[in-house]
C-alpha cells in the first residue's frame, strides 16, 4: 500500500490540471500542462514505485536501505529483460523477441521484486562480513546481494514471463471480452477478497498495465479506449465508475439500517461508529472500517454487499456512466474527476448512489430484523461492561493493543497498511479479540497459526509506529483494558 498512497498526490495534481483546461488537457494553458504532467510523472512510474515501495512497506524496521535495494532490483531485472538485451543474450533477431517483453516494465514485476527485495533485506540486514570486507557488511550488502538476486530473476523471468504475461492477458481480456458483465464480475471478486486483503491483487490486473487493461492510469492520463482508430467514450474508467454509487451511498446506508435495527441501549455507541465509517465510506472511500463492522458478524450479508457492487457496476458500465479515481470513490475523488476529459456522465453516478441508498437500507434492515443478525448493537448481552474504553490519546492506546495481544514478547512481527494492524504472533491463543474489539478495532483476520490483522481504520499506521516504540522492558501491567 505504500506506493498505492502516491496515487491521491498524482489524482489531486491531475484533477485540478483538468479543472483548469477540460478540453486541451493541457495544450491550451501552461498551468494546466505542468499539473498534469507532475501527476503523470507519478502514475507513468507505478511499476518502479512498487518495487521501491513494496520493499521499503515490507521491511521489517522500514529502512531505506531496503527501499534502495528495490530500486537497484527493479533496473537490474528490466535492464535484462528489455528486448534489446533479450535478442542479444539469446543471440535472436529482435523481430523475433517476444511481445511480453515490451510490457516487462509493469507492477507485477515491480511486486514482485520489491518483494524479494524486502525479503533479501530481512534476513541478511545484520550480516557481519570479514574484517576486510567489513564496509560491505549489514545494511550495505543489502542491495549487493539483491543486484545479484535480480540475474537470477531475470534468467527465471526470461522463459517464465512470456507465459505469466500470457496468462495474465489472457484472463483480462477474458473478463475485458464479458464486457459490463465482465466488469461486475470483477466487482464482486473485488469485495469478496477485501477479508484477506488480496482484492489489490485482482485490483492490479484491472486498474494498472499488467493485462493491457491499465484502467486507472488512462483514464487519469485522459487516453481513451480505442477501436479502429477512434475513442470510445464511457469506455475507459468502467471498472472504476460503479464503485461510486456504492462507497458514497449504499454503504452509508448500511450504516443507517444497522443503526436503526440496534438495541435501544447500544444506539448512541453504535451511532458514533456508523458515523465515523459511514463519514470515511463517502468522503474518501475508505470502506474497510464500515464493512468489516459486519463482515464476521453477518458473512452473509456481506455476501449481499459484493453482489450489489457487482450489479452496481455492471449498470453503470452498461449506461457509460463513468468516473475514476486516484485513491477511492469518494466524494474527493468525484470532485476532482468531474472535469476529466473521459468522465461521461459522471453525474448520473449520483442519481444511481441515490437508488442504491435505498436498496442497501431495505435489504441490510429487512435481512437482519428477518434473520435476527447479531450486527453492532445486536450482540447478545454476555459481559457486564467494565468502564474501561480505547484511549484517545494514541501512544496509550498502543499500550492497550499490545496487552491485549500478549505483550511484546508474543509478538514476533509489527506492521500496517492503511487500514489493518498486521501481528505475526507466537502464540495466537493470547491474543484477546474481545478486548481489541472493545478497544475500539472493527475486526480481528486470523490467517494461519499465527498471523493476525486487526482492522482500525485510518488509526492503524499511527498505533503500529507507538507499538514499536514502547520498549520490550515496559510493563503492561498498570494498563487498563476493557
Amino acid at each position: 500500500m505504500v506506493p498505492v498512497a502516491t496515487l491521491p498526490a498524482a489524482a489531486i495534481l491531475m484533477g485540478i490540471g483538468y479543472w483548469i483546461d477540460p478540453n486541451g488537457w493541457g495544450a491550451n494553458s501552461a498551468l494546466a500542462a505542468f499539473l498534469i504532467k507532475s501527476g503523470a510523472a507519478i502514475i507513468d512510474n507505478m511499476s518502479v514505485l512498487f518495487a521501491v515501495g513494496v520493499a521499503y512497506g515490507m521491511s521489517k524496521d522500514k529502512d531505506g536501505a531496503a527501499a534502495l535495494s528495490g530500486f537497484v532490483g527493479y533496473l537490474v531485472v528490466t535492464t535484462l529483460l528489455a528486448p534489446g538485451a533479450v535478442a542479444q543474450i539469446q543471440g535472436i533477431d529482435p523481430s523475433a523477441v517476444p511481445a511480453a517483453f515490451g510490457k516487462i516494465e509493469n507492477q507485477f514485476v515491480g511486486i514482485l521484486v520489491g518483494i524479494i527485495s524486502a525479503e533479501i533485506y530481512n534476513r541478511y540486514h545484520t550480516v557481519e562480513l570479514h574484517k576486510a570486507l567489513a564496509f560491505f557488511s549489514g545494511k550495505r550488502l543489502v542491495p549487493i546481494l539483491t543486484s545479484v538476486a535480480g540475474i537470477f530473476i531475470a534468467f527465471v523471468l526470461m522463459y517464465v514471463w512470456p507465459s505469466v504475461y500470457g496468462g495474465l492477458v489472457h484472463f483480462g481480456e477474458g473478463i475485458q471480452g464479458m464486457g459490463e458483465v465482465g466488469a461486475g464480475i470483477y466487482a464482486f471478486f473485488n469485495r469478496l477478497l477485501i477479508p484477506v486483503g488480496l482484492h489489490h491483487a485482482l485490483n492490479s490486473v484491472f486498474w494498472f498495465d499488467v493485462a493491457g487493461i491499465n484502467d486507472l492510469p488512462n483514464f487519469l492520463g485522459g487516453q481513451a479506449s480505442i477501436d479502429s482508430g477512434v475513442a470510445i467514450p464511457g469506455v475507459t474508467g468502467m471498472y472504476m465508475g460503479g464503485f461510486f454509487p456504492i462507497m458514497m451511498f449504499g454503504l452509508p446506508g448500511a450504516a443507517l439500517a444497522m443503526y436503526h435495527t440496534s438495541k435501544a441501549k447500544n444506539k448512541e455507541k453504535v451511532a458514533s461508529i456508523m458515523i465515523a465509517a459511514g463519514f470515511a465510506s463517502f468522503f474518501t472511500g475508505v470502506t474497510e472500517p464500515l464493512e468489516f463492522a459486519f463482515m464476521f458478524l453477518a458473512p452473509g450479508l456481506y455476501v449481499v454487499h459484493a453482489v450489489l457492487t457487482g450489479l452496481s457496476v455492471y449498470i453503470a458500465a452498461s449506461m457509460h456512466w463513468v468516473s475514476g479515481f486516484g485513491f477511492s470513490a469518494g466524494l474527493v475523488d468525484m470532485v476532482l474527476q468531474s472535469r476529466n476529459p473521459l468522465a461521461t456522465n459522471w453525474y448520473m453516478l449520483i442519481l444511481q448512489g441515490f437508488v442504491f441508498f435505498g436498496l442497501y437500507y431495505a435489504i441490510f434492515r429487512t435481512v437482519i430484523v428477518k434473520f435476527n443478525l447479531k450486527t453492532p448493537g445486536r450482540e447478545d448481552d454476555e459481559v457486564e461492561e467494565s468502564g474501561v474504553t480505547g484511549s484517545k490519546e494514541t501512544g496509550e492506546l498502543a499500550k492497550q493493543y499490545l496487552k491485549a495481544l500478549g505483550g511484546h514478547g508474543n509478538l514476533e512481527n509489527i506492521d500496517a497498511c492503511i487500514t489493518r494492524l498486521r501481528l505475526t504472533l507466537k502464540d495466537s491463543s493470547l491474543a484477546n479479540e474481545k478486548t481489541l474489539k472493545a478497544l475500539g478495532a472493527m475486526g480481528v483476520v486470523k490467517l494461519g497459526s499465527n498471523n493476525l490483522q486487526v482492522i482500525l481504520g485510518p488509526l492503524a499506521e499511527i498505533v503500529a509506529g507507538e507499538m514499536k516504540r514502547i520498549p520490550a522492558s515496559e510493563d503492561l501491567s498498570a494498563v487498563k483494558l476493557p
